[in-house]
Order: structure tokens, then sequence, then C-alpha cells
């Protein structure tokens, strides 16, 4: 497994202790004629109450006092860049948009990683970030359940649920859609306030 995706999932892993942490989220769904997209976006800041050094072990405390204690990895740049009180914050968006394909292709699935850090000597923090891309064939549409069932490019099925009657009615056994996922998550560190 390649560097960057162990630290995106040691990174996504650590800071979900965090994020779950009764973050501020917010979704919006648009709907254009032919594709639909949902996003969200999750934002939870916290205060460095801690540092251990020789474990590269940071505890951080959120605002509604709940304390986690993270093991930073040899990836993360600038460690020693931070200090008690400084200002963490923690964003994960991720988006999801399907549409209906004018043309038939063949199913496909492609991914497309992204990996942003710290300039050396700066404040910690980067981004990480994949975009997924299928293509999949509708394979039945139900209009009493309102689902559409679609398989993808690895014969895997999954079902949807399609609450627009209007798009329901323009789906055909035997067309294709195109679904794209993106997911980020930043990591920004802002300096202690002075006294």
């Amino acid at each position: 497994m390649k560097t960057t995706k162990v630290l995106a999932i040691v990174t996504v892993a650590l800071l979900a202790q965090v994020a779950l942490a009764q973050p501020q989220t917010n979704v919006e769904v648009t709907q254009g004629p032919e594709h639909t997209t949902v996003q969200g976006l999750t934002k939870m800041t916290a205060t460095v109450v801690g540092i251990d050094k020789a474990t590269r072990t940071v505890t951080l405390k959120t605002h509604q006092g709940k304390v986690v204690e993270l093991e930073v990895t040899n990836e993360a740049r600038n460690f020693d860049q931070l200090a008690l009180g400084d200002i963490v914050t923690v964003s994960y968006s991720e988006a999801l948009t399907l549409s209906l394909m004018k043309e038939k292709g063949q199913a496909s699935h492609t991914e497309i990683g992204t990996e942003e850090r710290a300039a050396p000597g700066a404040k910690p923090g980067g981004t990480l970030g994949r975009r997924v891309t299928i293509i999949a064939d509708v394979v039945a549409v139900d209009h009493k359940t309102k689902t559409v069932t679609l398989k993808g490019p690895k014969g895997n099925t999954v079902d949807l649920k399609v609450e627009d009657p209007e798009r329901l009615k323009r789906l055909r056994k035997g067309d294709q859609v195109e679904a794209v996922y993106t997911e980020a998550l930043a990591i920004s560190v802002e300096p202690a306030a002075k006294k």
C-alpha cells in the first residue's frame, strides 16, 4: 500500500474521533436537469492542551469539553511547531454527483488521490483527498418503490431511492449513470492567542 494511502487511512481513523465530537455540519442538495449533487461539510475546532514530543502525541480539547489524544505520524511535517493553546481546525467535505449519461460506454471505476502537506517550517497542516468516478448500468427501475438498481464495473449492485418522479420517468433499464464521489480532509493549525 502506498504511503499516501496509509497516511490517509491513519489520519482519517485518528481524526474520526475528533470529528465525531459534535462537529458543525452543513448539507446541500443541488438538482440540475440531468444530474443531482449532494454536498456535505463538517467542521470542528479544538485546542491543543497537551504535547508529548517523545511519543508524538497531541491532546486536543473541543469546545464541548471532550478530550482526545492523537498520535501524529512521522509523515506529518512540522510537529515541533505545535504549541499549547494552538487551535486545530479539521474540515471534512464530501460530495456525490449522479448524472444520466448521454452516450453509452463501458462500466468503469477510476480513483485519483490528492495530498498537500504544510511547507517545511510552517505550522502543521495539509489536505488529503480523493475523487472516485464510476460508470454504472441501470439494471432495473421500480416505479412503485421509487428505486433504481445500478450495476457497477465489478458486478456489484446498489439500489438508489429516486424521490423526484420526473427523474424516475427518464430512467430506463440499459441506461448508464456516472457517479462522481469526492472527499477531502483538511487540517490547519492557528497559533495560540498571545496574552
